[in-house]
Order: structure tokens, then C-alpha cells, then sequence
């Protein structure tokens, strides 16, 4: 089946919108008890009101991770709402990653915005993290059951992922070249844990045993891959009138991206060739590197593309997708919630930002 055909019913919209609608009373509450000028700190980078703190009616993001949550207590034969905890805690933790990653990758725009510490500077990004990744473990703690314990464990370890996916991710950038094996294996950190377990969590809640939760876990590990795959080519040749970010974002930010990776393991003249800029590049200050006019970075996203590295990207993205979608093999759901993980698998991989 073609994922851009699949699921044409709006069951992808539907199952966002239910995320947004039943787990932002709970985000909002949680958020609103850490002290000033946190709690509108907060508000601002989730979209809740303006740089100036006036209300906005803005979007707060695509709410994958918190229909995951809500699916994935249907999937343990529970009312979607026993995922709420899980879903706060989810997104909380994915956007203390976003405050502190928008910090250290110097990006300045997130969602056509201001970030955070652009606007309220580098401090209060870094407090504002570090508060919201505390509120998830309280959230889901105070559930106060033996599931939610367990809950609470699975989301201790994909935080742990992820900062280390990060640690990658920075580490990479230092370096020549990265292979094609450890940027999966950063990308399955930074991207997938967290995925996972947002995939796993309202199951745990919901009392799902060990075999589920794992099952579920595998398909959001994939379904991270498969999103992160597709990130990582919008990175590079994504519209930034859709994305939200400067053109050629990962060239940049000299990222070691799949696409990257995969280029400069080619033999070709045009992997060659990327390899003798990406040296050079590498041995400039960043005020020589922020000199670089467009066709700069054109030059180096045309290489990448002849060499495969685009081509390998996206069907990194299919081979996670269809894995993902195997992972659910044999487990027993109820009715329709197998087709509403797929519709989410689909939409991951078919997309523009």
C-alpha cells in the first residue's frame, strides 16, 4: 500500500485533534505551577501567548506523541483518557528537549517563532527545561498506581535516550564523518525513544504487560526512525516557508544528517567532492561559515543528492515505516486501533514539515 493513498477517512486529524483536546487542560495545568517568569516562559514556547503575553489561539505542534499516548491505552483495551498522564508527561519531556536543543544548536526560529532563549534569553531556557522534564516525572508519579510506576520507569529511560541521542548529535558535528550506522543509532535515540515510549505509555498506564508495551514500544522506536529520516531530507531540501527554518537548515548547522552520512559513505566523484568541502568547512570559524551565500549551500545539498544520500533517506523511511507496522503482528488489539497506529505511520512519512 502506498502511505500517500492510505487512510483517506481523516483518521490522522481526528486522532491530533483528540491528542490536543484531551491532554492541553493537563499541560496547561501542570505548566502553570512553576513559578514566575517560568510559567510564562513556558506559556510562550508552547504558543500559548506572545512575546509581549498576550493569549494567541497559535498551534503548539503536530501532537503526535500525545495521540500516541491516547491510542496507546485504547490499545490496552482502556478509555484513551487513562493516557492522558502519559501523553503530559511525553510532551513535557520533548519540549524540555526542544528548549535546550534550540539553545545549543543556536537556532532562532521554531513554528515561524522566536525561540525561547532568543526572547528570554539563554538562562530561562535552560530553567525552563530543566522544570519541564521535573513536571513530567510528577505528572505521571502522581497517578499513583503500580502501573504508573512502571510508566514512570520506561519515560526515565527514553529521557535518559535522549540526551544521549543529543550528546551524539553535538558530538558529531566535530567530526569529519559519521557513519551511516552510528547516525541511525543517534537518530534512534534522539527521535525514537521517546516515540517509543510515548507508544507504550497510556498502555503501561492502562495495565498492558511487559509483551504489549514492548510491542508498542518497537513500533514508536521505528515510527522515530521513519519520522526522523524524513526530518532529516526536510532539513536539507524542505520549503522554509513550510518548515519553519532557513533554508538548507542542517548544511548550516553543519549537521551530520542521515542524508550526510550516507553521502560521504558513496564512492563517487560527487561523495569525493562533498568530502573535500565538508574538510574545508570544517576548518572555518563560524563567522567565515555564516559568510556562505546560498549557492554555497545548494552546491553541497545538489552533491549529497547525486552521491544517494537523499534516495537512501527516504528509503530509510520506508524500510522503519513498514517495520513499525510489522511490529504489531501479533498482538491482540480492539477494533480499529491497528488501523489508527497505521494512519499515524502514514502520516510520518508523508509529510512537508
Amino acid at each position: 500500500m502506498n502511505p500517500a493513498e492510505a487512510h483517506p477517512d481523516g483518521a490522522v486529524p481526528a486522532l491530533l485533534a483528540r491528542g490536543r483536546a484531551l491532554a492541553a487542560p493537563a499541560l496547561r495545568s501542570a505548566v502553570a505551577r512553576l513559578a514566575p517568569p517560568m510559567d510564562t516562559v513556558a506559556a510562550y514556547h508552547f504558543g500559548w501567548i506572545d512575546a509581549e503575553g498576550r493569549p494567541t489561539d497559535a498551534d503548539s505542534g503536530k501532537a503526535v506523541r500525545p495521540a500516541l499516548a491516547l491510542l496507546s491505552a485504547e490499545a490496552a483495551g482502556v478509555p484513551a483518557t487513562t493516557g492522558i498522564p502519559g501523553a503530559v508527561a511525553v510532551e513535557l519531556v520533548h519540549n524540555f528537549s526542544l528548549l535546550h536543543d534550540d539553545l545549543m544548536d543556536g537556532d532562532e526560529q521554531r513554528r515561524h517563532r522566536d525561540t525561547v532563549w532568543k526572547v528570554h534569553g539563554p538562562a530561562q531556557a535552560i530553567l525552563v527545561g530543566d522544570a519541564l522534564f521535573a513536571l513530567a516525572i510528577e505528572v505521571l508519579l502522581e497517578v499513583g498506581t503500580p502501573d504508573a510506576a512502571r510508566a514512570t520507569r520506561r519515560l526515565a529511560t527514553a529521557s535518559r535516550r535522549l540526551v544521549d541521542g543529543q550528546a551524539q548529535d553535538i558530538a558529531f558535528e566535530h567530526r569529519e564523518r559519521v557513519g551511516v550506522a552510528e547516525c541511525l543509532e543517534m537518530e534512534g535515540n534522539k527521535t525514537g525513544a521517546l516515540l517509543a515510549c510515548a507508544a507504550a505509555v497510556g498502555a503501561v498506564l492502562g495495565g498492558a504487560d511487559d509483551r504489549v508495551a514492548d510491542a508498542l514500544e518497537d513500533y514508536g522506536q521505528r515510527l522515530g526512525l521513519a519520522f526522523q529520516a524524513v526530518d532529516d531530507v526536510l532539513g536539507i531540501w524542505g520549503d522554509p516557508a513550510t518548515t519553519g527554518k532557513a533554508a538548507w537548515s542542517d548544511l548550516r548547522q553543519r549537521k551530520k544528517s542521515l542524508p550526510v552520512a550516507a553521502a560521504l559513505e558513496g564512492t563517487g566523484p560527487a561523495a569525493e567532492r562533498l568530502a573535500e568541502l565538508l574538510m574545508g568547512d570544517a576548518k572555518k570559524s563560524p563567522e567565515e561559515f555564516e559568510d556562505f551565500d546560498e549557492a554555497e549551500f545548494a552546491t553541497r545539498a545538489a552533491l549529497i543528492e547525486e552521491a544517494g544520500g537523499r534516495r537512501l533517506a527516504e528509503e530509510e523511511a520506508r524500510r522503519q515505516y513498514d517495520g513499525a507496522l510489522a511490529a504489531l503482528d501479533g498482538l491482540d488489539l480492539p477494533d480499529g486501533v491497528r488501523e489508527r497506529f497505521a494512519a499515524l505511520a502514514d502520516f510520518v512519512v508523508v509529510r512537508t514539515k
